[in-house]
């Protein structure tokens, strides 16, 4: 009779929690229609791995072997693949893993040049360039033939090439050098070349592709440049066009050693990291106005807004913390405890979901955006430092 009684209230709990369960699903775990994948890729520099982690059922799907040294990870906007960068042993030539999302396997290898560190998709998801640091070039892959097709010249040490979203400007981050390349995509040539950032680590292109923000994280400014474009003469007819070339614009004052820049999807405005001074600036984008800095946490390195331009989320590398920013309100609203020392972020394609690459801990942490909570942490493998999630629906 006791054992009987036993089982019934523990069917009772788990009928309980099922409910319970059942009625959170909607609200962190949307209904995902037949033949829905999606995963998060993750790098893990320590062990030449990427973990990759099914989002529709959150947990850990598999770890695949790649290249030494893996440092950043890309998914393809156009085809189910991603692609990884292997750094490399120091000062090597490093290359770029092919992974082919649908059986989460290695499809190719492309090699590239010495110590590649990040790497950017054009819009078409034809082209790839790679940022070689250690040979001062970029690398153009063509993602088709999967092979690189040329090698630009850029300047000292190379670290972040991002390309405009109107397809005509690659901006590169040469961080030795201090300075910053601008490269013509068409032709693959060097059209300006701006020095005086410090440090030079991360670039954002605002979304109509007139401005550059690059973070100089060896000092406390970040540098504003406007983008060379076409221009209706205001006294000609539309046909007349003159050309305006690339300028720059301001250096504006932030916090100390400013690593990474967040721009709202609506470029409205650019959220600084400032790694030193526990910080983030907020920068308008249109005037070029620092609108002031709000203490974030200990040592920010990464931030990400979110898709309604509403919230901002910080990673702050030495503590165990997500701090959340109200971009409205102008303040930090709270904070989500997640693995040691907290240093890629990314959404899920629905954005129900915030995963936390926790470099120390070598874990991710998966916390719900609904109620700013940490849900669950999944196991990396060792140093574990750059993500991208892939979403797409088989046949």
């Amino acid at each position: 009779m006791k054992s009987s009684h036993e089982a019934l209230v523990r069917i009772s709990a788990i009928t309980l929690l099922a409910l319970a369960l059942t009625g959170c699903r909607p609200h962190d775990f949307p209904q995902y229609p037949p033949g829905y994948r999606e995963y998060a890729y993750v790098t893990n520099g320590g062990s030449g791995t990427v973990s990759v982690f099914d989002v529709v059922n959150v947990r850990l799907d598999r770890e695949i072997a790649v290249g030494q040294n893996p440092v950043a990870v890309a998914a393809s906007p156009t085809r189910n693949e991603v692609y990884v960068v292997n750094s490399g042993a120091v000062g090597a030539q490093g290359s770029v893993s092919v992974l082919n999302a649908e059986n989460n396997a290695v499809a190719g290898t492309i090699a590239v040049h010495r110590a590649p560190v990040s790497i950017e998709i054009d819009p078409a998801g034809e082209l790839a360039y790679v940022a070689n640091s250690v040979s001062n070039t970029i690398s153009v892959l063509d993602l088709n033939a999967r092979r690189e097709i040329a090698a630009i010249g850029a300047g000292e040490e190379p670290v972040v090439v991002r390309i405009a979203p109107d397809g005509k400007t690659l901006a590169v981050a040469n961080r030795e050098a201090g300075s910053v390349s601008l490269i013509d995509p068409a032709n693959r040539k060097v059209r300006a070349v701006f020095e005086g950032c410090p440090g030079a680590s991360d670039i954002v292109i605002v979304p109509d592709s007139t401005k550059v923000f690059v973070a100089c994280s060896a000092g406390h400014q970040i540098m504003a440049i406007a983008l060379a474009h076409a221009e209706a003469h205001p006294a000609a007819p539309a046909q007349s066009i003159a050309a305006q070339p690339d300028r720059l614009e301001a250096l504006l004052d932030v916090g100390q050693a400013p690593v990474h820049l967040a721009l709202k999807p609506d470029g409205g405005e650019v959220f600084v990291s400032n790694s030193l001074a526990n910080s983030i600036s907020e920068v308008y984008a249109t005037t070029d106005e620092v609108g002031g800095a709000t203490l974030i946490g200990e040592d920010p390195v990464r931030g990400l807004v979110s898709s309604d331009n509403s919230l901002l989320y910080v990673a702050n590398f030495h503590s165990q913390y997500v701090a959340v920013y109200s971009i409205d309100d102008g303040k930090r609203i709270g904070s989500v405890q997640v693995g040691d020392g907290p240093a890629a972020l990314a959404f899920s394609a629905a954005g129900h979901l915030l995963f936390v690459v926790d470099s120390r801990s070598s874990d991710v942490a998966v916390v719900r955006i609904a109620t700013r909570s940490l849900f669950t942490l999944l196991p990396t493998g060792r140093d574990p430092n750059a993500i991208a999630v892939k979403s797409f629906k088989l046949p």
